[in-house]
């Protein structure tokens, strides 16, 4: 009996589908996973019975409430957190709840982005984000950034240059509070000059704050949103403040702006029940439970940067940064971090590679992200060692490992 045909009915443009991994991952340090131990399962447990028993009657319904805004408590609930931690004072009318953070990205490329649309971005950013404006036909442009993040001045020659073409960019993406990759953190000064530049320009900006209640480097920058909400379209989740796999990202913007993507979001409303959990929980456990995350990634953090320095010496350079959950390694000019992914994932060994990070991709050759989160401390430092080991055998860097000699492998 033959089997039906449907590859060649596929629309054209699809992603790629990788090849099967050659071996069952053991170590991931490739994704913005979470830390295991800092689920807390009993509370949750405890908040999903207690409102179950209260509330469980509204998952009949498609939507919490009138509107599709998502469940009036954990809005609520995201509107104090904001106040506390980020400047922003906004009423939770001003607050849609998404699928993830990545929904909330898409929801605002649809609003914004026909092919051929320019975005500005930092020269490294979320991979994610990259994906998602590509396929939309957006043009990149990468804006250069040193230790403190985006370069303001390097912007406004983008923009000047782009003038002079007679391109008006849609909007700048940016991570300004523990970026991802890089884990820098925009000051005060810079945000100020930043959204005094794109006032100016009438240069819309698109904030992803993903990290910043991950964040261990005293009292975080207020959000650009709480210097410009007229200018700023915010993005956040709490796949990093709580867990990625509870899909609960939200999106904070301008009534015309939020009533439009309202409009589109055509997904019976993200799930209500998630909601519900996390709104009781985080309402009697904020401040505790951010805490807790905070110092246990710190302490992660410190892991991994003591690990790469001792398996990679000089040979490596990064920042140890404030918060969040990578390390961003750069490697010297000649290693390109593909050349050892292949022989470290038939080992179960996962790592990010820099070129899927950067705007421009030659421009991440030599550069690794290393995800700590979900990794325990043994595992981290097998993983690190192994990765080391493995681009010495393919680069012959790093030549030392803890002040000794490396050697390759005898030939098989």
């Amino acid at each position: 009996m033959s089997e039906f045909a449907y590859r060649h009915l596929f629309r054209a443009g699809l992603p790629p589908i990788p090849p099967p991994a050659p071996a069952k991952p053991r170590i991931l340090m490739n994704s913005g996973h979470n830390a295991p131990e800092l689920i807390p399962c009993e509370k949750l447990a405890a908040a999903a019975e207690r409102v179950i028993r209260r509330e469980g009657t509204a998952l009949a319904r498609y939507f919490s409430g009138p509107r599709a805004l998502g469940h009036e408590g954990l809005r609520r609930v995201l509107a104090d957190m904001m106040r506390k931690t980020r400047g922003i004072d906004v009423g939770i009318e001003r607050i849609l709840v998404t699928s993830g953070s990545g929904q909330a990205i898409d929801l605002v490329d649809w609003l914004f982005l026909t092919p051929g649309d320019v975005v500005l971005v930092e020269e490294f950013t979320y991979h994610g984000a990259i994906t998602r404006m590509r396929r939309e036909g957006a043009e990149l442009v990468p804006v250069a950034m040193d230790e403190e993040g985006i370069r303001v001045d390097a912007l406004e020659r983008q923009l000047e240059q782009l003038a002079a073409r007679g391109v008006k960019p849609k909007f700048l993406y940016t991570i300004p509070t523990v970026q991802n990759p890089t884990g820098t953190v925009l000051s005060l000064a810079r945000r100020r000059a930043l959204v005094d530049l794109a006032r100016r320009h009438a240069l819309p900006i698109v904030e992803d704050d993903c990290y910043s209640d991950v964040f261990w480097g005293g009292e975080a920058p207020p959000a650009l949103y709480a210097l410009a909400p007229d200018q700023v379209i915010y993005i956040s989740t709490l796949s990093k403040t709580f867990a990625p796999a509870v899909r609960l990202g939200y999106v904070v913007a301008d009534p015309d702006v939020l009533q439009q993507i309202v409009q589109m979001k055509r997904d019976g409303g993200t799930g209500l029940l998630d909601q519900m959990i996390v709104a009781e929980y985080f309402a009697e456990h904020h401040d505790d439970h951010l805490a807790e995350i905070r110092a246990r990634l710190h302490h992660k953090m410190k892991v991994t940067a003591e690990t790469v320095r001792k398996e990679f010496g000089v040979s490596a350079e990064f920042t140890e940064p404030d918060g969040g959950i990578y390390l961003w390694v750069k490697l010297p000019e000649a290693v390109d971090g593909r050349s050892f992914a292949a022989a470290a994932a038939r080992e179960g060994i996962l790592y990010n590679i820099g070129q899927e990070w950067a705007a421009d991709a030659e421009q991440g050759r030599n550069r690794i992200r290393l995800c700590f989160a979900l990794t325990t401390e043994d595992e981290i430092r097998e993983g690190v060692a192994r990765i080391a080991q493995l681009c010495f055998e393919a680069n012959g860097v790093p030549a030392f490992r803890d002040n000794v000699a490396r050697e390759r492998p005898p030939a098989a």
